[in-house]
């Protein structure tokens, strides 16, 4: 069976120059597990293929719990030279809730 990601988590976006941070937090902490074994930097690099150039990092924040993933090259250029609607890259976070794991 295959959930979406909004499903079970949450997730906020930050930015920083032309570099995307993404957290993914679930709703319950039991569910941080599962998230640690199917949502990997190669996959959400794969997921985000169209919107992230750069390198995909994953840090896994287990008191929290959450990952976070930081995105380079992810913001056409930064916030105060990016020509896009959404300069700050906050519309990724859905972005990333968009995708599909085994369940």
């Amino acid at each position: 069976m295959k959930i979406k990601l909004y499903d079970i988590a949450h997730s906020r976006a930050g930015d920083k120059g032309n570099t995307l941070t993404l957290s993914l937090i679930p709703y319950k902490a039991e569910d941080y597990p599962f998230l640690c074994s199917r949502v990997t930097a190669e996959v959400v690099k794969e997921h985000l293929r169209d919107i992230v150039a750069g390198d995909i990092a994953r840090y896994e924040l287990p008191n929290l719990p959450a990952l976070q993933f930081v995105c380079q090259q992810a913001l056409t250029g930064g916030v105060t030279t990016s020509l896009t609607t959404d300069t700050h890259g906050k519309s990724l976070s859905y972005a990333l809730l968009e995708m599909w794991v085994e369940k």
